[in-house]
């Protein structure tokens, strides 16, 4: 009770002529004061920009005159002006990158769309460079992971989203990719890899939709984060999930719930740190 006392002085009355001897001291308004006082990244971002979170980012250089303006800052002080661009702008792009993955996970595949079927065969080229297709719908697939003959019934949940992702980091990380893959056909710890693979997509979303990734994608881009940072993240979950599963030992896929949530649980506590940047090169 005493608690929320002190804590109710302080939002009404205390915490306005702190402020406002800080700036006769200073001589500069608090964004100034915390710009100055913490490096670029999410701590910045998440600290000073919280009632900015509806600026689009056609609106990001008005928003600036705005703030500027109302709060009195002189023009010339173009560090503020930057920092304020940088922090509006991640903002702005961290809604913006949730809907284009969103779009993309609403896409569902389409194999009478020559384009979805391009990529999904430009998979198992990647993925088996030394094993030809027999045909389309084949027994085959499931030696990458897919459930049955044809693996357009396996993208139902992520929709284009999940073969976009597998797609990317069998091309951009060829060699771990095949590694994976190798690994994922262990006698004892073997899983599905293109199913955990999809399964990591929607980990990756779910991430990105609760907020979760802000920390991430707000220390990693100066700037407007794009589906390319997206990707990268996926690429991240592919490989650890990898060296968690192996780590862990299951005794059989049939607990793999139990050990993807644990996993899950495990990102979600990485990306707690407002200093977080998980990448594959980390």
């Amino acid at each position: 009770m005493l608690v929320y006392f002190w804590g109710f002085l302080y939002s009404k009355y205390f915490r306005f002529w702190l402020k406002w001897l800080l700036r006769l001291l200073t001589r500069k308004c608090e964004l100034q004061r915390v710009f100055e006082g913490l490096k670029a990244g999410a701590r910045r971002t998440l600290s000073v920009l919280r009632n900015a979170v509806h600026v689009e980012e056609t609106e990001v250089e008005k928003c600036i005159r705005d703030v500027m303006k109302e709060k009195k800052i002189e023009q010339k002080d173009t560090g503020f002006k930057t920092n304020l661009r940088v922090s509006l702008l991640q903002i702005s792009g961290y809604k913006k990158l949730y809907l284009n993955v969103e779009n993309l996970r609403k896409v569902p595949y389409d194999s009478d769309n020559e384009e979805h079927e391009e990529q999904l065969i430009e998979l198992w080229n990647l993925l088996m460079p030394h094993e030809s297709l027999k045909a389309r719908i084949t027994k085959q697939w499931c030696d990458i992971g897919f459930q049955g003959d044809d693996p357009k019934t396996d993208f139902r949940g992520m929709g284009l989203l999940g073969l976009v992702n597998l797609v990317y980091f069998s091309k951009h990380y060829t060699n771990e990719a095949r590694q994976i893959l190798s690994r994922s056909n262990h006698p004892k710890l073997g899983y599905s890899y293109a199913i955990v693979g999809i399964n990591l997509t929607e980990m990756a979303y779910s991430l990105l939709k609760n907020g979760a990734l802000k920390s991430h994608l707000y220390n990693m881009v100066a700037g407007l984060p794009q589906m390319e940072h997206f990707h990268q993240f996926y690429c991240y979950l592919v490989y650890e999930f990898d060296k968690f599963w192996f780590e862990e030992e299951p005794e059989s896929i049939m607990h793999f719930n139990q050990y993807r949530e644990k996993f899950h649980e495990k990102i979600k506590g990485l990306l707690l740190d407002c200093d977080a940047i998980l990448t594959l090169q980390n």
